[in-house]
């Protein structure tokens, strides 16, 4: 075996769920993984505690307004960086080999391109990166000669499958992301008019939060998560499907052009691709529970219902058509989502809002960041003029 290699990390987005279990992951094997710089938007006790606990010399806030509290309460010999310019500081860090980005909308965006542009390599937690700027991402990515490692473990699932290595055109017949089929896998179509809030933040295998269990209900989420893996794995929309698998077992698949598939099998636990992640191109022993095949009693596997749950549909469409589709429907599904958890509108309206929005698009290129960022403006303004309009 070879030396030890131990990856200095930047963590983007550390308050939150995927940053709070990348902290549990460098608590596991601190011999693997040495966190060097934390940021958070607002969270001030928390990027605080996370400081003193990991022993970072830089943070960063992304609200100004709370940077004197912040100031207070970090230790000493600890730099703060403020703002947007924070982020890209922290992103650039001297010394840092890998950028984890987790940070929850487009607030990523210019980090992980900054991050890329200083030859770090990027793991990815936010879907806007690739969702919106994926196009813009990879090539720079390519130019840079750094990696893009997926932490969503549906993609870190077929970056197993892989071996590591993008499959392309030769090789892949298709990729198959898997969809636990959320909490109303099995409703009628008439019955999902009526869901509350409450019902839809159930989620039968996953502990997130409120915003990606509501994507998962929608099925929204694997739509995200199917343009994704175009620019991931550099293949086109029409070899990416979607199974529904209940269990939660099995977190992704390849199909080979011999008719061989590969699929990557563990317990639930977002710990596991994290480590992979910032681990690769080793496997580790890190806190992942084996698998205990005599007590799985079945593993199931489905079509998902296209006509009950579109979305897949419009993620497809994204796909296909790209230029700054993609940007409006991933952005206009927020703004919907959020209406719903307002109880603004009912739960299968958050289809036709994002149906109605992309209809209204006047698609451009996606070859910039500053039209991607003006078409996720636009999908938002007129996706909330209609939730006020009451036109879904």
């Amino acid at each position: 075996m070879g030396d030890v290699v131990r990856k200095k990390v930047v963590l983007l987005g550390s308050t939150g769920s995927i940053g709070c279990s990348t902290l549990e992951v460098a608590r596991q094997i601190p011999e693997r993984v040495e966190l060097v710089g934390l940021a958070a938007h607002s969270s001030v006790g928390k990027l605080a505690e996370q400081a003193r606990e990991t022993g970072v010399k830089h943070v960063a806030l992304a609200d100004a307004s709370k940077e004197s509290e912040l100031r207070t309460l970090l230790p000493e010999g600890v730099t703060l960086h403020v703002g947007e310019e924070g982020l890209i500081e922290l992103a650039t860090l001297t010394g840092a080999d890998v950028v984890l980005v987790a940070i929850v909308g487009t607030a990523g965006l210019e980090p992980a391109l900054a991050a890329i542009e200083a030859g770090k390599d990027l793991a990815v937690a936010s879907k806007e990166i690739l969702v919106m700027a994926g196009e813009i991402v990879t090539a720079a990515a390519e130019k840079r000669g750094v990696k893009i490692l997926p932490v969503d473990s549906e993609h870190n699932a077929i970056f197993q499958c892989l071996d590591g290595h993008r499959g392309g055109e030769k090789e892949v017949s298709r990729m198959i992301l898997t969809a636990s089929g959320g909490p109303f896998r099995t409703w009628p179509a008439e019955d999902l008019k009526a869901v509350t809030v409450e019902q839809a933040l159930k989620h039968p295998t996953w502990e997130m939060g409120r915003k990606i269990t509501i994507d998962s209900a929608t099925l929204f989420n694997k739509g995200l998560e199917m343009i994704e893996a175009r620019w991931l794995f550099g293949i086109g929309m029409d070899r990416i499907d979607v199974v529904v698998h209940p269990q939660s077992i099995v977190h992704s698949m390849v199909e080979f052009i011999d008719g061989s598939v590969l699929a990557q099998l563990s317990r639930t636990d977002m710990c596991f691709p994290i480590q992979y992640a910032l681990t690769w191109p080793d496997r580790v022993r890190g806190g992942l529970e084996p698998l205990d095949f005599s007590q799985l009693s079945r593993l199931e596997f489905e079509e998902p219902r296209g006509e009950v749950f579109p979305a897949l549909d419009l993620a497809r469409r994204a796909g296909l058509e790209g230029g700054t589709l993609p940007a409006v429907f991933n952005a206009a599904n927020e703004v919907a989502v959020d209406a719903f958890l307002e109880r603004k509108i009912g739960f299968t309206e958050i289809w036709s809002l994002v149906g109605e929005v992309m209809e209204s698009h006047e698609v451009a290129s996606a070859g910039e960041l500053k039209g991607l960022i003006e078409a996720d403006d636009w999908a938002r303004r007129t996706c909330a003029d209609l939730v006020g309009g009451g036109s879904a």
